[in-house]
């Protein structure tokens, strides 16, 4: 396995949405905290916008019910620091606001992370938000990370993508050309989680409850714990030690 939690040093991960990093980076979230290691997460959203079901779940509601979701996941996790960018949620086709970039640079002459974790520049489905925040990570990163500090996008392994992608296709998560597909021997981190830190994650999930039937529905029990069960990133940048 490379890419061992605890040889991560500082880990700061950037995404878009409540939930994005518990689906791409929890179990190594989860080991590195366990570890001793300083995790810190930040969001740029609320996820106001994602309700699947009005009724249950109504619009005007939604920001306050995936921040709380939010929470309860992290401190499932054993991650206590995050940040929101406080910026308004958009739709797949929409960038976010251009403030979020400097939010994110000050955080990372802030925090100075050893590892940098995200969103690759196709915003791993195509979501427009997504590619934003993958931006403003790299561009923080090349400005003003530290010597020996290393930045890593979430992937996919061919794998992977075959099994489940036609399954979700009737959900649109993922446009044209996503998601990004990397084979294992070019994996930077190809971490496969250890059975009480995969619990740890499907529990952690499983706090977005605003989020996560229908996929549950289509995965099953026993599916929906193989998917999580290992995570995957590539190496994009590295400061010169």
């Amino acid at each position: 396995m490379r890419g061992r939690p605890e040889e991560l040093g500082t880990i700061l991960g950037v995404w878009a949405h409540p939930d994005d990093e518990t689906y791409l980076s929890a179990g190594l979230m989860a080991a590195a905290a366990r570890a001793g290691s300083r995790v810190i997460d930040v969001t740029a959203t609320r996820g106001e916008g994602g309700s699947m079901d009005e009724e249950r779940w109504p619009p005007e509601k939604m920001g306050e019910v995936r921040e709380q979701e939010l929470i309860r996941s992290l401190e499932t996790l054993g991650v206590s620091e995050h940040y929101w960018l406080d910026l308004p949620d958009v739709d797949m086709d929409s960038s976010l606001p251009e403030v979020g970039a400097r939010r994110v640079s000050r955080l990372m002459e802030k925090i100075s992370p050893d590892t940098v974790l995200t969103f690759g520049p196709e915003g791993m489905t195509g979501h427009e938000g997504h590619k934003s925040v993958c931006r403003w990570a790299t561009e923080a990163f090349h400005r003003a990370a530290e010597p020996g500090a290393r930045l890593y996008y979430a992937t996919y392994t061919p794998e992977l993508a075959e099994e489940w992608v036609p399954k979700l296709e009737r959900f649109d998560i993922f446009r044209p050309g996503t998601p990004p597909v990397t084979p294992r021997d070019e994996l930077a981190i190809c971490y496969t989680l250890p059975t009480d830190v995969l619990e740890l994650k499907v529990k952690a999930i499983r706090q977005h409850e605003s989020q996560i039937e229908a996929l549950l529905h289509v995965f099953g029990e026993e599916g929906f714990g193989r998917v999580m069960a290992e995570e995957y990133f590539v190496l994009a940048a590295e400061t010169p030690a």
